[in-house]
């Protein structure tokens, strides 16, 4: 009777064991699963969701979405590509540069947060140590002027623009001004070339069309031979008044007329593969000259329609690659901002005008723009209004502002990225990289 009894009370203390061991069993398969997936699967806190565009190009990110410093990634491996875009989705460039997207995105994975930096500068060249600075910056260009060209032959100027070019991971963008009259920075030289070119009016006077087409080719003839692969020309501002500040450097005709002379001239860049840019956004007008000081524009917007944007939209549509915004203050457009700083204008650009390329500032060292901001540093303002190439002649200053800026995120990951991805598809679509 005893041992019955023991036998008795004593099942349900093994049934009920044996589902603990089975839970626990099937607890730990769980667990081992769990662990598993988590190496092949990343934690949905720790991925930027691709429905928000606001955060979609940060690089490293914690279970918050916070930027990581490259000094904080452990990993060689992530460091050596140093990218913000390894786990998150890449932005996407469409129009003019649209079939070079996908190239550009994969130069963009694998450049380091110092490197996309420098490709939004356009350096004005140095006189002396432009290698070393090349070297140490990696910009995405340099702004050549008259006397980086003086006392040089041909072969002299081609060769120190191979060595700007061997300084750099990411060949550059390597330009000048070349309007013809007034402002000349190669053929004023008669080593480098015959005769200065003349001003646009002079030569519209002398062959029309015919000759602005055939003039526009032997500038770009001369400054590829050279090395160069962007003009900062043409000029599209429209002035009729020899008075005007610009107006020597302009057409010197209306709108109508000024629009043919731009379509003209980008059909002729184009058919020689050296870009061009459109200058001076929105148009420069009757305004004084802001090298020296700030210039307010008080026309109507009316008069922006139906005159100083026709010129920019017929070289647009010619197929423009580039578009310089001036640092007039357009008061019907933004009042409290030179164009080049204000995104008001930036925004006119892409969603009125339809460019889709790229946006380059006028020199942020004219002074117009210290003396709006005071002496205070204008290249993070300038990016976030959105320009995608800052022209600069304080190499320094200038990046480092903007390197610190994007490091505490003053200016957004996603922001620089789409900038340079924009830049880089540009350089595949001039055949520089």
């Amino acid at each position: 009777m005893r041992k019955k009894r023991r036998l008795k009370n004593t099942t349900p203390l093994l049934v009920a064991g044996g589902i603990v061991f089975v839970l626990a069993a099937i607890f730990g398969v769980y667990k081992i699963a769990d662990a598993a997936l988590d190496r092949v699967l990343p934690s949905p806190n720790s991925v930027v969701s691709s429905a928000d565009p606001a955060d979609s190009s940060k690089a490293v990110v914690s279970s918050q979405s916070v930027l990581v410093p490259e000094s904080e990634i452990l990993s060689s491996a992530a460091q050596s590509a140093a990218s913000s875009t390894d786990n998150a989705e890449l932005p996407v460039i469409t129009g003019i540069f649209g079939s070079y997207n996908t190239a550009a995105q994969r130069k963009l994975s694998a450049m380091t947060l110092k490197e996309k930096v420098g490709q939004v500068f356009v350096f004005r060249c140095p006189e002396s140590g432009a290698v070393k600075t090349a070297e140490e910056y990696q910009p995405g260009g340099y702004c050549l002027m008259a006397a980086n060209f003086q006392n040089k032959t041909i072969v002299q100027v081609q060769s120190m623009l191979k060595s700007y070019q061997s300084a750099s991971k990411t060949h550059m963008i390597l330009c000048c001004d070349e309007e013809g009259g007034t402002v000349v920075r190669i053929s004023k030289y008669s080593a480098l070339a015959a005769s200065a070119f003349k001003s646009p009016q002079q030569v519209f006077k002398r062959s029309g069309l015919d000759g602005i087409y055939n003039d526009t080719v032997k500038k770009a003839q001369l400054l590829k031979k050279l090395g160069l692969n962007l003009n900062l020309a043409p000029v599209c501002d429209v002035s009729t008044n020899f008075s005007d500040f610009i107006y020597d450097r302009s057409f010197g005709k209306n709108a109508a007329q000024t629009s043919k002379f731009v379509t003209t001239s980008v059909n002729a860049y184009n058919s020689q593969n050296l870009s061009c840019t459109l200058k001076h956004f929105p148009g420069y007008g009757n305004n004084k000259d802001t090298h020296t000081g700030i210039a307010y524009d008080k026309r109507s917007y009316s008069t922006f329609t139906s005159s100083d944007f026709l010129p920019f939209t017929a070289g647009i549509n010619a197929g423009a690659q580039c578009v310089l915004v001036s640092h007039n203050i357009v008061n019907c457009m933004d009042a409290k901002n030179p164009a080049s700083l204000s995104p008001k204008v930036h925004s006119i650009l892409r969603k009125e005008l339809g460019f889709t390329g790229v946006i380059m500032t006028d020199d942020l060292s004219m002074d117009a723009i210290p003396d709006f901001t005071g002496g205070k540093n204008p290249s993070v303002a300038a990016f976030n209004a959105g320009n995608d190439i800052l022209l600069s002649s304080n190499t320094a200053e200038d990046f480092n502002a903007l390197y610190a800026a994007v490091q505490n995120g003053s200016v957004t990951e996603q922001r620089l990225n789409e900038s340079v991805l924009r830049i880089l598809a540009w350089k595949y679509k001039m055949g520089i990289i």
